[in-house]
């Protein structure tokens, strides 16, 4: 039975590694610490699980259960510095995307990885849900042959797509912004289809609906004088976790979960656009938007026998509750064939349930190279900084670090 500790206590942490990790693979996990900088989250989540020991300093938890692997569900910009310590103390890593923010943070986990021989592995749950996993056999088995062009459009809704403004994840030096935090997950599963290394992009940016346009505003919805007249105001005290797990733990450190979404703070994009060349020869044309009046994401895949058309409009964040997806294939000769994948339940279309399997269980065959290691959890966040910086220096084209150049 392997010894996992957990860093951070937020609601990544809770529902996708420790709940899990106390009731669903207790069998063959020992759960034996969590570490977060907010004590009162860390004492909540470890008394829905069980009483799982809380520790408030993080190198005492690594001294004391001597863990064979540390979860890394932290803050993003944090993620660097745990990741590189437990290395450092002999604990292979599963770190949550992105694995960190930007290219000298990668540098340094490569060099503790290197040094230390133990493995990071990064958590690209949509690899493991079945309808992202479908559209990779079949182009695995050449249903539309050589692959010329793919084009991906996201959007988040109102909802979801705001709430990345109201919490840490609106300033580019804690997330790497959407097109790190959020767009890791499709440019990694962009990457993985196109079985190719990110070559050069051009990318442009802009913030439309949040950030401050000079309109009246607050400092947090919760104490807002324009609420009446605001098409966002939220009340998060209405929701249980929220109201225990942040509300209840403002004391602890100051933060807010409910900011106002047009701070002078915000300094990320909620209108996004990549041009990129895979080395290859692929061409993608990726977009993503979080305003949309629904949520969901289309895609097509180009090829030399034929065309793929992708879609799912789905109803909740985690994607649980996605409509029935299909898979439509165009032939050369025009004809059409549609293919329908329902999505499995559990969080992602069912790919949270898979990846947690792979990680516990180990030793599952992956033809289809589902479990991402540090050098995919790279190349996709790379993807997002160096769009970033094509963006802040007046969108030019730019060369995306390699996993060899990034390793030294």
């Amino acid at each position: 039975m392997k010894k996992y500790v957990l860093v951070g206590a937020g609601s990544r942490a809770l529902f996708m590694f420790a709940k899990p990790m106390a009731k669903d693979w207790n069998h063959i996990v020992d759960f034996c610490g969590v570490f977060d900088t907010n004590l009162v989250r860390a004492n909540l989540l470890s008394k829905e699980c069980g009483g799982i020991p809380v520790f408030t300093d993080f190198h005492d938890m690594l001294a004391k259960t001597r863990p064979d692997t540390v979860i890394v569900a932290s803050t993003d910009d944090t993620h660097h510095y745990y990741i590189i310590e437990a290395l450092h103390a002999g604990c292979d890593v599963v770190s949550e995307k992105p694995m960190t923010i930007d290219e000298e943070k990668t540098r340094q986990i490569y060099a503790a990885e290197q040094a230390s021989g133990k493995q990071v592995t990064v958590t690209f749950n949509l690899r493991f849900a079945p309808y992202f996993s479908t559209v990779k056999q079949l182009l695995q088995d050449g249903i539309i042959g050589d692959i010329y062009h793919m084009n991906m459009e996201w959007f988040l809704d109102r909802d979801h797509g705001a709430d990345y403004f109201r919490r840490w994840h609106a300033e580019l030096g804690k997330s790497g912004g959407l097109l790190v935090h959020k767009s890791t997950h499709h440019f990694d599963i962009l990457t993985w289809w196109a079985n190719s290394a990110p070559k050069q992009l051009q990318a442009f940016g802009k913030r439309r609906v949040y950030g401050d346009h000079g309109q009246p505003k607050g400092e947090r919805c919760m104490t807002c004088d324009y609420t009446a007249d605001c098409a966002f105001y939220k009340d998060i005290t209405k929701d249980d976790f929220m109201n225990q797990y942040y509300v209840g733990a403002e004391a602890e450190d100051g933060y807010y979960r409910d900011r106002c979404l047009f701070d002078e703070r915000i300094d990320i994009y909620d209108t996004m656009s990549v041009n990129l060349e895979y080395a290859n020869g692929i061409l993608l044309n990726y977009s993503l938007v979080a305003y949309s009046p629904y949520e969901g994401f289309r895609a097509t895949i180009n090829g030399s026998k034929g065309r793929l058309e992708l879609s799912n409009i789905y109803r909740s964040a985690d994607m649980k509750e996605a409509d029935q997806n299909t898979i439509v294939l165009y032939k050369e000769d025009g004809s059409k064939e549609i293919m329908e994948v329902v999505s499995e339940a559990g969080g992602h279309g069912g790919g949270d349930a898979k990846l947690l399997q792979a990680i516990f269980e180990g030793g599952v065959s992956d033809p289809l190279g589902q479990q991402a290691n540090s050098s995919a959890g790279a190349e996709s966040l790379m993807i997002g900084v160096t769009a970033n910086r094509s963006i802040a220096e007046g969108n030019p084209l730019l060369q995306i670090p390699t996993v060899s150049e990034l390793r030294g």
